[in-house]
């Protein structure tokens, strides 16, 4: 190995060019799909992370014919790069923030059980607020949405709080009662004072394993005393099948408010009923990385959304 010395007697200082070739071999553990990931060729991207190798002295990646290996040095080595790139991207975030706000690229990421019935308001704000922000949008479920916010894959998220999650900050937005949907003769149709204690017995449908809402719906009957044992048919990926499957007779289920005109207007199979107070609820926010280069401009935003938001039937959150 050649020892990291220039010919002037100075250490070798790596560039970011071979810093990104070798996290993305590191990450892929294929010189092939890193090359893709980072758009280069593959020779140019083998011969980056031998350049990183001799500039630092110790051999980062192990080669055989049919796979490649982190060294110990590349595994150690790998975190301390990944570091390296988060801090220059966010020195570059802040030089463009810096530069003006509400340009350039905003990545939102949004949990599906807001996605279709908050996006027609925040597409609106942006298109006549801020007509030169570059929105891109990111519909994933929360656990995806909190890594691609700590990994600067995603700048902004809009979700169900609390996260409880360190170096995430809330700015929450509005809070939304749950509603009851049931087949359209069910006996708590119509009414507006359904005590909680009658989830308890209910056949209650939710949505698969991943998705926040399920784990509010669970949290919900738990609190009104349903037996932990009481099955819960779980047979949606979504909610529109979900209220599919309850005006077929299945059972029944619980939708925000702000999801109810989008999901059941159209069906003459269902029936609704309203809690009484207080109503079970959640809590709708924007997140961000504590201390994020654009945190001023996001609460702005957060703060013009809910406004843009009043006209839901919510309660808005005050800035």
């Amino acid at each position: 190995m050649v020892s990291p010395v220039s010919q002037g007697g100075r250490p070798r200082q790596p560039s970011l060019a071979q810093l990104r070739a070798f996290v993305a071999v590191a990450e892929h553990l294929h010189f092939r799909e890193a090359a893709a990931e980072i758009g280069m060729s593959q020779p140019a991207l083998s011969g980056a992370v031998s350049a990183l190798e001799e500039a630092l002295g110790v051999q980062l990646v192990e080669r055989t014919t049919r796979k490649v290996l982190l060294s110990p040095a590349g595994e150690r080595l790998a975190a301390r790069a990944r570091t390296v790139l988060e801090a220059v991207g966010d020195l570059m975030e802040e030089a463009e923030a810096a530069r003006a706000p509400f340009t350039g690229v905003l990545r939102l990421g949004v949990i599906p059980t807001v996605a279709p019935y908050l996006l027609p308001a925040v597409l609106r704000l942006v298109h006549e607020t801020y007509p030169d922000l570059d929105l891109q949008v990111h519909e994933e479920q929360t656990a995806s949405l909190l890594d691609g916010l700590a990994h600067g894959r995603l700048d902004l998220l809009l979700l169900a709080v609390p996260l409880g999650v360190p170096q995430v900050t809330e700015l929450p937005l509005f809070d939304e009662d749950f509603v009851l949907v049931a087949p359209k003769e069910h006996w708590l149709g119509g009414r507006g004072d359904i005590p909680r204690q009658a989830l308890q017995e209910l056949d209650l449908l939710l949505l698969d394993e991943g998705h926040c809402l399920r784990d509010q719906a669970l949290d919900i009957c738990r609190e009104a005393g349903r037996d932990e044992n009481t099955p819960v048919t779980t047979s949606a990926a979504g909610l529109s099948t979900l209220v599919q499957l309850v005006a077929g007779g299945l059972g029944v289920t619980l939708l925000p408010r702000t999801a109810l005109r989008v999901e059941t207007g159209r069906n003459d199979h269902l029936t609704t009923g309203y809690f009484a107070d207080p109503a079970p609820s959640r809590t709708i926010a924007l997140a961000m990385r504590t201390g994020a280069a654009r945190q001023g401009e996001f609460e702005e935003f957060a703060e013009a959304l809910r406004g843009a938001l009043r006209g839901l039937p919510v309660r808005i959150a005050k800035g």
